[in-house]
């Protein structure tokens, strides 16, 4: 039985080579306990095209400068902004080019306790031996400062304060007290490479308020929609093409498709046409362009197993319906204003294409 393909490989095993090449390139200096010094880690994130670099991220230099220089202090960075502007997908870069992995990660609505957040006990071995260092079961968190790397940690305002309070300990004495253990082990200390990297969503803020105290102890950075249209075809082609790849899929997607495709995105996030007419936003979606990538990717397996591998733009309205629409009645009717005053001027095969499926509004 042959062993089937990981799903979704981490960034450090997808950019491997990069990595390699910078290592090997890196004209320092190297913060303690860092793979990589700032300026090679912006090179991996903004791309280089003499090292053979990928760009991975759309952002300016600047943005990227400061979250690098914030994970090199004892401040730790928070990321926050509206879904699907690549907040995660930053914060992964980050991880895996400082520490070499991306791993370690906390998503904030799954934790409810704060040993989760810290540490828990093997029952077993607790039964049997008590509490020692053997029979602990170290945390993402834990893992990082015991091994000096960064922690992710996703959507923080999802866990309660004073879940969120239960870091700030460590975000400013860089320890975790372990009363149950003796000696030396009954604290840990953080090593050099150790921060946290936190994102949170500005429209669903979850149920709870961010912690004024952890506030003040990160430094915040807002992660905004791309905002050139051109950044976002060459961000969504290039993106959509790699998870056709991944599916299996043997399908390239036209140019002109994506073009449709971002361009009603990008207007109706806007709220604004490309030549500067005003357009009814979308209450239930924000159109991002992990949406659009996720549209694009829909097609592309659709046309594989349905289309004998060639993308229609006729189909696109039908995968548009699910990511834009959400079962919003007047999002639907926004959606059908859009397509009569916007769509049914624009010139082009796959325009005219695309507007002749608006019926299924």
């Amino acid at each position: 039985m042959n062993e089937k393909a990981i799903q979704r490989p981490a960034a450090e095993h997808i950019y491997r080579n990069e990595l390699d090449i910078l290592s090997q390139w890196d004209p320092g200096p190297v913060p303690p306990g860092w793979s990589l010094s700032p300026y090679a880690v912006e090179k991996f994130i903004l791309g280089d095209n003499e090292l053979g670099i990928e760009k991975k991220f759309v952002g300016s230099r600047e943005l990227i400068t400061r979250i690098i220089i914030s994970l090199a202090t004892n401040r730790g960075a928070m990321l926050i902004g509206e879904p699907g502007t690549a907040k995660s997908w930053l914060s992964e870069l980050l991880t895996c080019a400082v520490s070499g992995q991306s791993t370690l990660t906390i998503q904030g609505g799954a934790i409810t306790n704060t040993n989760q957040l810290l540490y828990s006990w093997n029952e077993a071995l607790l039964k049997n031996t008590g509490p020692t260092k053997d029979a602990l079961i170290a945390s993402p968190i834990y893992q990082g400062m015991a091994k000096g790397q960064l922690v992710r940690f996703e959507e923080i305002a999802r866990c309660p304060q004073f879940i969120q309070d239960s870091i700030l300990s460590i975000l400013s004495e860089r320890q975790i007290q372990i009363p149950e253990l003796e000696g030396e082990d009954s604290i840990l200390f953080a090593r050099d490479g150790f921060n946290i990297i936190a994102t949170s969503n500005s429209l669903d803020k979850g149920v709870h308020e961010m912690s004024a105290a952890l506030k003040r102890r990160m430094n915040f950075e807002t992660i905004g929609a791309i905002r050139d249209i051109h950044d976002e075809i060459d961000v969504v082609g290039r993106e959509a093409g790699k998870l056709i790849r991944q599916s299996g899929v043997d399908v390239k997607p036209p140019s002109e498709l994506i073009e449709v495709l971002v361009t009603i995105f990008h207007e109706l996030r806007n709220g604004q046409t490309l030549d500067g007419r005003s357009t009814d936003r979308l209450a239930a979606t924000v159109m991002s362009t992990a949406e659009a990538i996720s549209v694009v990717h829909a097609m592309g397996v659709h046309a594989y197993y349905y289309r004998n591998s060639a993308m229609q733009s006729s189909d696109l309205v039908h995968f548009l319906i699910g990511a834009a629409l959400k079962d919003n009645k007047e999002d639907n009717r926004r959606m059908k204003h859009y397509f009569e005053t916007e769509v049914a001027n624009k010139k082009g095969t796959h325009w005219a294409q695309v507007y002749e499926q608006r019926h299924l509004f």
